[in-house]
């Protein structure tokens, strides 16, 4: 059996890396480089790095760190924040990021993530899907951090998503974001049984146990976290880290 991949997403505010809990209570970790720089030695699966203010503050995405970061990185980066045409797609692709990563503009407008399929492949689109539980105990994607509303099924977003031809979902669990208490398997398993396209499962992890429920109680084809990457101990200290070969392997049992 395959190992699952394991990818840390990291966080980026206004050039420096944070870490949230449910989208909000941000910490400061540091300088992107020198993240970046350390997981390489650490032999990561891929990163994903994503501009939580460049949607949000109608800002372009940040270019020169952009093709810094992809300079300085031994393994796949994957980006996402700001990205709004194909012009975006064709300068970020062209500094060496292999996907392109899109949350609002893929709710906006549907018909882009087809747009960046025909340009780029589909192994190349990744759409990012944040959901929340309402006051009612639905499942609801939300935008703009969690804070606006969609009133959108994130099931049947994920179907639509994966027609326009995304090859690739990154699900976040605002609730469960940086709790370290687990991944929401119910949603997991709701998405992953009606689409055929990989999962990145996202937000709760604290545990290689809880990675393992992702893939193989949700059936995610990959566990993304962060706070488990970057954290140590119940102050959260700032430190960084990665499952070692051997923890790996047994993900794969």
């Amino acid at each position: 059996m395959l190992i699952p991949r394991v990818i840390p997403c990291l966080l980026l505010r206004n050039n420096g890396l944070v870490k949230t809990i449910k989208f909000g209570d941000e910490k400061y970790l540091g300088d992107p480089m020198n993240i970046v720089k350390i997981f390489n030695d650490k032999e990561v699966d891929e990163l994903v790095i994503l501009d939580i203010t460049a949607t949000v503050e109608n800002k372009r995405p940040p270019f020169e760190l952009i093709e810094k970061l992809a300079s300085e990185a031994f393994m796949p980066l994957g980006y996402g924040g700001g990205v709004r045409n194909i012009d975006d797609v064709k300068t970020i692709l062209g500094l060496g990021i292999e996907k392109i990563i899109v949350n609002t503009r893929a709710i906006e407008d549907p018909t882009f993530i087809r747009a960046i399929a025909n340009f780029a492949g589909n192994q190349s689109t990744v759409v990012s899907i944040d959901v929340k539980k309402n006051l009612l105990g639905k499942y609801e994607v939300r935008l703009h951090r969690g804070k606006k509303s969609t009133g959108l099924n994130p099931v049947e977003f994920a179907k639509i998503m994966e027609k326009q031809g995304a090859g690739e979902l990154i699900l976040c669990s605002i609730d469960q974001d940086g709790r370290m208490k687990g991944y929401d398997i119910d949603i997991i398993k709701r998405i992953t049984s009606v689409i055929k396209i990989p999962v990145v499962a996202c937000g709760g992890a604290g545990t290689i146990l809880d990675l393992n429920a992702a893939v193989h109680q949700g059936g995610a084809s990959a566990a993304g976290a962060g706070s488990m990457f970057v954290f140590q101990g119940p102050h959260r200290a700032v430190l960084i880290s990665y499952p070692s070969e051997a923890e790996l392997k047994d993900m794969a049992r």
